[in-house]
């Protein structure tokens, strides 16, 4: 097979086939009529309202569709994904009782391949993978549909660019996350490419004292251990930071983000003056455009806050994990990774305590506020709108409050 038959970027013209599977599986009746409703109606004593941004956004709505589509065209082929979808626990055991055989990384970040053969099919995730896991798939010569977001693709251009004229690439993201993994692995299409990965403003700031060369800055020892698993191999301080372009993780918090960009851009004038920074700084806003959007509904809704908040989404999820984190500076915010964390019968919620990435749920009793109060829900962008649903539908129900206004039931896929 030549290469044009062997990836797939935009699907197999199976759209219309597979879309009433998936609208019956992930799309939900009740949180359409809130919505037409202007993101706000009354049930019993709870007032209901919506974020006017939440769930699925375009990357992840088209990445569904081409797993959907993929298993369709391939009904008889072994189909594997490399990692996750998307981050949403859900979807993703949907794509395992469809037949889809994921493949996880190491400690490290590494796909082990070798079961793959080239009579094989091979989902690339919305994050995207490394050039090093891409180059190797696409040498076994196996079918390869790659879901990659285009904002992620965007943001690959610039580090790219980056690596080409020379800039060092720093990120603002989590070493650990697929798509920052993917992203750095850009500047190593290029010869002598660096990259430097952030998590924060208290790592943006440790690199701004290096910069400046602060009283209290790190040492090069230091900094090379703190940065041992965050930067590219044989990464200088001293050499690399004095020319650099910043980017970002797309499901950061925005603010964050600019702030970084802002600050490292700061740092840079106070060491070397303004006409340095002109020909040796660079930076372009890379949040993609359902992230803001997603940020920008929670803090118009948090204006007005409702006396208690529920966030839908993955757990390892970054812009759920975000939207909460927001939700949390105004009102009482419980993050559920899925609607069956809320158990009607016992009225208990199973929920992630602020950052506790990796710590084990918390479970409340007695949760919800006495009398008449204002309930708010989003989603982040990997959750489908029936799971939003869903949640509420249980709520309602530990409140006592009956709706004929219930989920769709899926319909059967083929080779399920």
């Amino acid at each position: 097979m030549s290469t044009k038959e062997t990836y797939f970027r935009k699907g197999f013209g199976l759209k219309a086939e597979v879309r009433p599977v998936i609208e019956a599986e992930y799309h939900s009746e009740l949180v359409n009529r809130i919505r037409d409703q202007g993101c706000q109606r009354t049930y019993g004593d709870i007032t209901v309202r919506l974020a006017e941004e939440f769930g699925f956004c375009y990357g992840v709505d088209r990445a569904v569709d081409y797993a959907y589509e993929t298993r369709t065209k391939f009904p008889e082929r072994r189909v594997f994904l490399v990692g996750e979808i998307i981050h949403n626990p859900h979807v993703n055991q949907r794509m395992q009782e469809m037949g889809i055989q994921f493949i996880y990384p190491d400690e490290q970040g590494v796909f082990d391949f070798d079961e793959v053969s080239s009579d094989d099919v091979v989902i690339l995730p919305a994050f995207g993978v490394t050039i090093e896991a891409f180059n190797e798939l696409s040498e076994k010569g196996c079918v390869l549909v790659d879901t990659t977001c285009g904002s992620v693709l965007l943001v690959w251009k610039r580090v790219e660019g980056y690596a080409r004229d020379g800039f060092t690439a720093i990120i603002h993201g989590k070493y650990t996350h697929e798509e920052s993994r993917a992203t750095a692995s850009q500047v190593r299409k290029y010869e002598g490419g660096k990259y430097l990965i952030v998590r924060n403003m208290e790592e943006a700031e440790m690199v701004c004292d290096y910069i400046t060369g602060a009283p209290d800055h790190l040492s090069r020892e230091e900094f090379l251990d703190h940065f041992a698993e965050k930067s590219s191999d044989g990464f200088d301080p001293d050499v690399d930071l004095l020319r650099f372009g910043v980017a970002n993780q797309t499901t950061m918090l925005a603010n964050e983000s600019l702030a970084i960009g802002d600050r490292l851009e700061e740092a840079l004038k106070e060491a070397r003056g303004d006409a340095y920074v002109e020909e040796n700084f660079r930076s372009f806003g890379t949040i993609c455009s359902a992230t803001q959007e997603r940020q920008d509904a929670v803090k118009k809704m948090m204006v007005d806050p409702p006396d208690l908040m529920i966030v839908i989404g993955g757990y390892n999820s970054s812009n759920t994990n975000h939207l909460a984190h927001m939700c949390r500076q105004y009102t009482r915010t419980f993050h559920i990774e899925d609607s069956v964390c809320i158990d009607p019968e016992t009225g208990r919620i199973r929920h992630k305590p602020e950052l506790a990435v990796h710590a084990p749920e918390e479970v409340e009793e007695d949760w919800l506020p006495e009398g008449p109060f204002q309930l708010g829900l989003t989603a982040g962008a990997s959750t489908p709108n029936n799971k939003i649903g869903d949640a509420l539908l249980r709520v309602l129900k530990i409140r006592g409050v009956e709706i004929p206004e219930g989920p769709r039931q899926p319909l059967p896929m083929a080779g399920t």
